[in-house]
């Protein structure tokens, strides 16, 4: 064999060599994956019902403490397999499969290591509200479907009583929510106690016959569902009233801040990280906010002086607050005017995009009995075989809350291009593991949700500087929260000092600063997920525009900002690293 023709055939064996490895490390790391997957579909029945599987659609997930010691018991060994994969020889999704599994394990295995299910509420929601509201991420297509869900409601006291247990066992340490923001919890749960099954959230499937389903038998199904309402779901609703009205809020702290819990500080440094995906300290996080609200509050002082308006800052805030020009007159007007937005959005999307999602989202209002505490706006995703379509929900409750200044960037935040084009493109990436396909990342799609408040700018919204004032509120907002986040959970500033700062800074009205402080202080760290994502995508747009020049393309940027689900910042910027280099090239 002449010299030439040898190394070739050495370096064509070496090749194959090395693709023969990186293929076994990828098995490897796919069957591990898998078995991730189907150890976590084990543990919660209805994780895994949620994502499509059907076979343990009669269950609900065991909330006790015991099942949480198992849950790190059974993925610590698989975090510690994933933990000696060889990075080096896998491909790029699959590393970053890889990290985002390894992350996502952590952060379980963390949080139930600081007994975070010892907290289940929230100002807003708890326990007791999916509970009531499983129904609407139920499929009923058929019988078993019906029997499915009453299995569930018959599973409905167990899981109020575990829930119970383990608050109390907070409480007993001092791990509890603050006393200031869960006062309206009585009321909060009694909106679920009707005597009436039939005005029961539970009995809603029930209300109407579907045309597959004999009469007989569905009649027999409202029994039932009647019974279960009566006899054990109403009778659980009144004990856990009944428990927070006596123990729990009278035991309840009265500090608000994350590093007064036991091991506060640690807890809170775990969460700034699950949530944001970065290492940075509070104080970083607190410097760069304050950073946010000097130059955003600029930007409002000139809308200001554009409109001629004769007053302060605070005199212009109290201005859209309280004049009516600003407020809709009913609810139906408030969801017309969403749906108005919403629909022009959709005309400009091929300007922004050359991939659409195919499932299609509806504007509904907040269900009326979380809207009292809820937030202005929120999207509810649905999976892709759903009966109902996702849903941008705008919250109709206190009108004179709801200003119609701020619903453009609302809309664009929770519906498109915001949060529904990016979960639903998300679901229909079936060439990533299922893992990734359901996954989010609070940095990600938070940050992807705020940089699309100000991206429509660019496609001709915001004509009225009224609502460009409101989209800049809105920014403020968020900015604001990197200031109070940090603030209250680790720098000691009460819940009234962060109220004031929010009503000086946005056009937020008095209600949803109140209604979003005490948001922050029920889950920490949270809201610091989404100026901080927003910074970083606005960083790799700026990245790809200066680098690629006349090459660089807007809808292309966005389509590869998708393109790999909701990922890590790091993993993000990777991603756009790459795609400048391929468009350079090309």
């Amino acid at each position: 064999m002449n010299k030439y023709l040898k190394t070739t055939s050495t370096v064509c064996l070496m090749l194959f060599v090395m693709v023969a490895n990186a293929n076994r490390e990828s098995k490897k790391l796919h069957k591990l994956l898998d078995l991730v997957s189907q150890t976590q579909s084990e543990l919660s029945p209805q994780r895994s019902y949620f994502q499509g599987d059907k076979s343990k659609a009669d269950q609900l997930d065991d909330v006790s403490a015991a099942h949480y010691i198992r849950e790190n018991e059974k993925l610590q060994p698989l975090l510690d397999q994933l933990n000696k994969i060889k990075q080096n020889k896998l491909d790029f999704q699959d590393r970053v499969s890889l990290q985002m599994q390894k992350s996502f394990l952590q952060e379980t295995i963390a949080d139930n290591q600081f007994k975070e299910y010892e907290m289940p509420i929230t100002a807003e929601g708890s326990f007791h509200v999916n509970l009531a509201s499983m129904h609407r991420y139920a499929s009923f297509k058929n019988s078993d479907d019906y029997k499915n869900y009453i299995s569930r409601m018959q599973q409905v006291e167990r899981v109020m009583q575990q829930h119970m247990n383990n608050m109390q066992t907070g409480l007993n340490r001092g791990f509890t929510q603050p006393k200031a923001i869960i006062q309206h919890y009585p009321e909060f749960i009694q909106t679920y106690i009707q005597d009436n099954p039939e005005d029961s959230s539970f009995y809603q499937p029930f209300l109407e016959q579907p045309k597959h389903i004999n009469a007989n038998e569905f009649a027999e199904f409202q029994e039932q569902a009647k019974k279960v309402i009566t006899g054990s779901i109403n009778p659980s609703y009144k004990k856990f009233k009944t428990f927070m009205q006596h123990t729990y809020i009278p035991g309840a702290r009265k500090n608000i801040g994350a590093y007064d819990l036991p091991n506060g500080k640690a807890y809170y440094q775990q969460q700034i990280k699950e949530y944001t995906t970065l290492d940075l300290t509070a104080e970083e996080i607190h410097q760069i906010g304050l950073d946010e609200v000097k130059r955003i509050r600029a930007e409002m002082e000139q809308i200001i002086t554009n409109l001629g308006f004769k007053g302060s800052f605070a005199d212009f805030l109290n201005f859209l607050r309280t004049d009516d020009q600003f407020y809709a007159e009913s609810a139906d007007e408030l969801l017309k005017v969403a749906r108005d937005i919403s629909k022009r959005m959709d005309g400009k999307l091929p300007e922004l995009f050359t991939r659409l999602p195919r499932q299609p989202y509806a504007v509904n209002p907040v269900p009326a009995g979380i809207a009292p505490n809820y937030t202005t706006g929120r999207y509810v995703p649905a999976p892709l075989d759903s009966t109902r379509p996702g849903q941008y929900w705008v919250n109709t409750y206190g009108l004179d809350k709801r200003p119609l200044y701020n619903l453009e960037a609302l809309t664009f935040h929770e519906a498109v291009p915001g949060h529904h084009l990016q979960s639903a493109l998300t679901k229909e990436l079936t060439d990533l593991p299922q893992f990734r396909q359901n996954a989010y990342i609070s940095a990600f799609g938070e940050g992807w949700g705020l940089y699309c408040e100000k991206l429509a700018k660019e496609v001709g919204f915001y004509q009225d500087p009224y609502s460009d004032f409101g989209r800049l509120t809105y920014e403020m907002w968020r900015a604001m929260r990197l200031v109070v986040d940090t603030g209250m959970h680790a720098m000691g500033m009460s819940r009234e000092e962060a109220i004031k700062l929010m009503e000086d800074n946005t056009a937020l009205s008095k209600h949803n600063v109140r209604t979003e402080i005490d948001r922050y202080i029920a889950w920490p760290a949270q809201a610091l997920s989404y100026k901080l994502g927003e910074i970083k995508i606005w960083e790799l747009r700026r990245k790809a525009e200066n680098s690629l020049g006349e090459k660089f393309d807007i809808r292309t940027f966005h389509d590869t900002l998708l393109s790999s689900g909701s990922v890590p910042l790091k993993v993000l910027e990777e991603i756009i690293d790459q795609y400048i280099e391929n468009h350079t090239e090309s």
